[in-house]
């Protein structure tokens, strides 16, 4: 990747409140956001098919990802495998992408007030009723989506297939 790419991605890369403000200006440029979470720790097929489902949803999609410490308190001692500066980074590398922050809190809820995305996307892990987040959602006048293949991926079963082979 040349330096102009690196510093392309790079750019998406910010936090919550610059974040909200460049959201704020798509929004009046008319564009609609679609918000979707998560650790992505390692990535894999399946994050990509999720994230290219939520990007079809939008104009814009913003990757919101877990800080270490929250991945840990989430998956637990060895987690993350990839710091949150290197996860966020691949990600603002993937052209469907076109903002990353990462957030400490355990749940996205915060993220979801201060963006108010038009959509929250989530994996089909869930249903929208089961996505913990549903009720700052709507009451931000949002909606829930379900995006992406069947849960056949994840990081942590693919670990957990590594540690069973050492």
């Amino acid at each position: 990747m040349d330096d102009t790419r690196i510093a392309m991605a790079i750019n998406k890369i910010m936090p919550l409140a610059e974040l909200a403000d460049r959201v704020n200006q798509w929004r009046k440029a008319g564009e609609k956001i679609v918000l979707t979470n998560g650790c992505f720790d390692l990535l894999h097929v399946g994050h990509v098919r999720y994230l290219r489902g939520a990007k079809e949803l939008a104009d814009r999609l913003v990757v919101a990802i877990n800080s270490d410490e929250s991945v840990r308190a989430l998956k637990g001692e060895g987690r993350p495998r990839t710091p949150a500066g290197e996860r966020a980074e691949i990600l603002a590398a993937l052209q469907d992408v076109d903002a990353v922050t990462i957030f400490d809190a355990l749940d996205v809820r915060d993220v979801i007030r201060a963006l108010r995305p038009d959509i929250h996307a989530k994996g089909s892990d869930y249903t929208r009723d089961t996505v913990p987040e549903r009720d700052v959602v709507i009451a931000c006048g949002g909606r829930v989506e379900i995006v992406g293949d069947p849960k056949a991926h994840s990081t942590s079963e693919m670990l957990r297939r590594e540690w069973q082979k050492s």
